[in-house]
């Protein structure tokens, strides 16, 4: 009978499932999603949420025991630094599983196993609402009807300044080109009578 006897074999020994897992659930660690069939997927799930579930008590007996499973201190320090503490809030479905299709080789069902809602950066704080209107930016439709009256006034009152200024000396310089055109053949013509007068004199 296979009473409590609920996981996969997969074809491997004990010890060898057992390595196995640990190096799958390790690289969903460090690359925060791993490609593997089906079937290593579903094992590698359970695997790797019962450390999550672990590493967000965050004590040191928890670190120990997950060490036990993962021998690889940078790693762990990745899942009890990085990924459990985004996981605080969460009770549980730390990963999915995203089917892709069959292989062509050997027709085996590949999947992707990823972590849910994992943000690279590392934040975790939550801004609140003060935070968030000191820095929202200033709306655009309080801002733009002061710019474009200014934009079209400015202009509009430069123009009508400057045409009034030479509309305003237009007028004289003309008038004085006038006068001097109109002095020209007056004395011209005063010129042309002395000469004459000299003429019949001599």
């Amino acid at each position: 009978m296979r009473h409590r006897k609920d996981g996969r074999k997969l074809g491997r020994t004990a010890s060898h499932r057992k390595a196995m897992l640990a190096n799958m659930a390790a690289n969903l660690f460090l690359h925060k999603q791993i490609r593997t069939t089906h079937p290593k997927a579903l094992e590698a799930r359970r695997f790797a949420e019962t450390l999550i579930t672990k590493a967000k008590k965050g004590d040191l007996h928890s670190r120990r025991m997950v060490l036990k499973v993962i021998p690889h201190k940078d790693v762990v320090k990745i899942l009890f630094d990085e990924i459990a503490p985004q996981y605080a809030d969460r009770n549980g479905g730390y990963t999915r599983i995203i089917k892709l299709g069959q292989r062509k080789n050997d027709a085996a069902h590949v999947s992707i196993l990823a972590l849910v809602d994992f943000d690279p950066s590392g934040e975790v704080v939550k801004t609140t609402t003060k935070a968030k209107a000191k820095t929202a930016p200033v709306a655009a439709e309080e801002v733009t009807p002061e710019v474009e009256e200014a934009a079209e006034v400015a202009p509009e009152e430069v123009v009508e300044a400057v045409t009034e200024e030479v509309a305003e000396e237009i007028p004289e310089v003309a008038a004085e080109e006038v006068a001097e055109e109109v002095e020209a053949p007056e004395s011209s013509a005063e010129e042309a009578d002395e000469s004459e007068a000299e003429s019949k004199t001599s």
